[in-house]
This record gives structure tokens, sequence and C-alpha cells, in this order.
């Protein structure tokens, strides 16, 4: 757990009495059922892989921010895995840092636990500039017509 000023960041496997409300915090930010988080978490809980993980970012009891890393978010290159997924941070909470300090703790994180290279895939083409994140390639994402992009970080 790491505190930003007032901010805590958490992993779900430090406290996974959590899972549910991360779980759907998720689903109504992004729309992808519920179960589907559930199952990924529950992957999380068991702990056998670094990934999946999953991350929020708690202001007291509210849930302000989060994302995970999973293996494939929903695209046709399962050889750029693992990625970064679903990072969101409230609306009022927004140009406070805590985007750019979740992705720098997860990037440690996952630094830990062997992992060195991460993806995601995003239509911004600015944001993730700022935290070290570079443009690496475009991929079909599964249901779109348009090809997104897809970035790197090595950690």
């Amino acid at each position: 757990m790491t505190e930003m000023t007032k901010y805590k960041i958490i992993r779900l496997t430090d406290r996974p009495k959590l899972k549910e409300k991360m779980a759907t915090w998720f689903h109504e930010k992004w729309g992808i059922p519920l179960d589907a988080y559930l199952e990924s978490m529950n992957v999380t809980l068991e702990q056998k892989a670094s990934v999946p993980c999953w991350y929020a970012v708690f202001d007291g009891d509210r849930m302000i921010g989060g994302a995970g890393v999973i293996e494939n978010d929903f695209h046709d290159r399962p050889d750029l895995t693992p990625n970064l997924c679903a990072l969101y941070v409230e609306a009022d909470r927004r140009c406070e840092g805590i985007a750019g300090a979740l992705l720098s703790f997860i990037c440690e994180d996952m630094k830990q636990k062997g992992i060195n290279t991460l993806y995601l895939v995003t239509d911004h083409t600015s944001f993730y500039e700022r935290y070290g994140w570079e443009y690496f390639c475009q991929v079909n994402c599964y249901g779109e017509d348009e090809p997104s992009r897809m970035y790197i970080k090595i950690t």
C-alpha cells in the first residue's frame, strides 16, 4: 500500500475483502461484465502467477481510481503481453497526479515480480507519453472497426 497525500494505492492481494467493491467499480466504468472482473480478481487472489493483478486508489472508503494488469486486453496480438488495462480516475479527481502515481506504482510492482515490459491499448495520443510509455504499433481490438494504438513501457 502506498499513500499519496490523502489517497492510498492498494493491490487487491493486500486487501482481498475489497474484491466485490473493486469489481463493481470497474464494471460501472468500463461496461465489461461484472463476472469477468470477478473471475480475473479470483485468479489474482489465488496468487499462482504475477498476472492478472488489480490495483485501486482510495480516498477514505471511496474508490477514486484503478487499473489492472492482464494477459490480453481484447486484441489480436497475444505476443504483446501483459497488458495494463482499465485505467480510470474519477472525473472529480483528475489532474491531481493520481493516474501518474498509479502507473508508476504498477510498473514498479510488476518489475518486482520480474515483469520488465508492459503493453497497453489506448485511443489517447499524448497522455501515456507523459509517463514514459512509447507508441509501439497498431492492433486490432475485438469488436472494433478501426485499429487501436498499442504502447510499450520497459520498466
